[in-house]
C-alpha cells in the first residue's frame, strides 16, 4: 500500500526524488508504506517533469531528496515535486533534506557574497513547503531562515551507539576539527563521558577547501582521538587535523561525520591518511568507487522514519534526542 489512512482525518504519503532511491526504500520499509508512485523524467534540454500517479488531495506529504551530485539538478527536482504537491492540494508538505544543500554559505564573511542557506529556505517556502526536516545542519542558525517549523535531526545517537562498542572510553578524547564544531563535540564528549579537545585552524578565504592547522588544544597524547564533523567534502580539514593529532602524540584517530560528500580527492586522501576508521551515515549515496576498506556506513533511515511518524502523529521530535533537538 502507498499510504497510512486514518478515516476522516489524516493520510500520510511518502515521496522520493531520484537522487537516493536506496535510502528512500529503507525509510519506506521502516514506515511500513510504499513510496507513492511518481513519474519523474528529464526533457531533452534538461528540464524536469514530475507527476504523481495517485491523488494527493488532503494528504500529509513527506517528500525526500538527498542533495548530492549533481546537486543543482536534485534540488530543482525536489522544488518541482513540492510545487506539484501544492497544486494538487496536498494539505501539508514536509520537505526532507537529509543533507541540506548550500548550507555552508550561511553568512557573509566578505562583502558582495550570497547567503545561499537562506536562499534555499526561501525557494522551498515559495514552492509550497510547510515544514523542513534535515540532519546535522552546518550551523543551527539555518533553522531561523525558514518561516515555519524546522526539524533539526542529529545523527549523533546513530554514530555514538556504533562507537561505544569499538573504543575504550577511558583512553578516548573527542576532538573538534575547528572552533565551529566545539558545541557539537561537547555533546559528544558529554554523551561518551570523555575529555574534549579542539584544533585551532586558519582557512584561506581566497582559496576554497584550503586549510592550515595551527595547534591542538586539549589532552590527546597517548589517547584514541575521535574527530567529529558534520560533513567530509574534500577531506582536507579532517586529514590535516588527524596529522596534527598524531604529531601531538595521539595513538589512534577515528573520524565520525554525518555527511559523506567525498568530492575529489577525498577518497584518496582518506585511504592514504593515518586515520584508522572513517564512520559516516548514508544521508548521501556512496557509489562503489567512493567506498574503501576503512569506511563504515551507518543507516540514518530509522531516525528519519521515526521523525516522520512523530510529525504525522503530532508527537515530539525533540524526544528522539532526549532534549537536544
Amino acid at each position: 500500500m502507498s499510504g497510512i489512512k486514518q478515516t476522516g482525518e489524516k493520510n500520510l504519503m511518502f515521496f522520493s526524488g531520484r537522487s537516493h532511491p536506496e535510502l528512500a526504500d529503507e525509510i519506506s520499509s521502516h514506515l511500513g508504506v510504499d513510496a507513492t508512485p511518481t513519474t519523474l523524467r528529464d526533457f531533452a534540454n534538461g528540464e524536469i517533469y514530475a507527476r504523481y500517479q495517485e491523488s494527493v488531495r488532503g494528504c500529509d506529504a513527506f517528500v525526500m531528496q538527498s542533495h548530492t551530485w549533481p546537486i543543482n539538478q536534485w534540488i530543482m527536482e525536489q522544488l518541482i515535486m513540492v510545487d506539484a504537491l501544492k497544486r494538487a492540494s496536498a494539505k501539508r508538505i514536509t520537505v526532507i533534506m537529509p543533507f541540506y544543500g548550500y548550507a555552508r554559505q550561511d553568512k557573509k564573511s566578505k562583502g558582495r557574497e550570497p547567503i545561499t542557506a537562506r536562499l534555499m529556505a526561501d525557494m522551498f517556502k515559495t514552492a509550497g513547503a510547510d515544514r523542513l526536516m534535515s540532519i546535522d545542519l552546518h550551523t543551527s542558525q539555518i533553522q531561523g531562515f525558514f518561516d515555519g517549523p524546522v526539524d533539526h535531526l542529529f545523527a549523533m545517537p546513530v554514530l555514538v551507539n556504533y562507537l561505544k562498542d569499538k573504543i575504550d572510553l577511558e583512553t578516548t578524547t573527542v576532538v573538534s576539527p575547528d572552533t565551529g564544531r566545539v558545541r557539537l563535540s561537547e555533546r559528544w564528549a558529554d554523551t561518551l563521558g570523555t575529555p574534549l579537545a579542539f584544533i585551532h585552524k586558519r582557512r584561506d578565504l581566497d582559496v576554497a577547501n584550503q586549510v592550515k592547522v595551527s595547534e591542538v588544544v586539549g589532552r590527546v597524547r597517548g589517547r584514541t582521538c575521535v574527530l567529529i564533523d558534520d560533513m567530509i567534502d574534500t577531506a582536507g580539514t579532517i586529514c590535516k587535523a588527524a596529522d596534527a593529532l598524531y604529531e601531538q602524540g595521539a595513538t589512534n584517530v577515528v573520524v565520525a561525520a554525518t555527511h559523506a560528500v567525498f568530492s575529489d580527492p577525498a577518497v584518496d586522501r582518506l585511504k592514504n591518511s593515518q586515520i584508522s576508521e572513517v564512520i559516516v551515515t548514508n544521508t548521501v549515496p556512496l557509489p562503489e568507487d567512493k567506498r574503501f576498506d576503512k569506511l563504515t556506513v551507518l543507516s540514518i533511515a530509522p531516525l528519519i522514519a521515526r521523525a516522520i511518524t512523530e510529525v504525522f502523529n503530532d508527537g515530539s521530535v525533540t524526544s528522539l534526542f532526549e532534549g537536544d533537538s
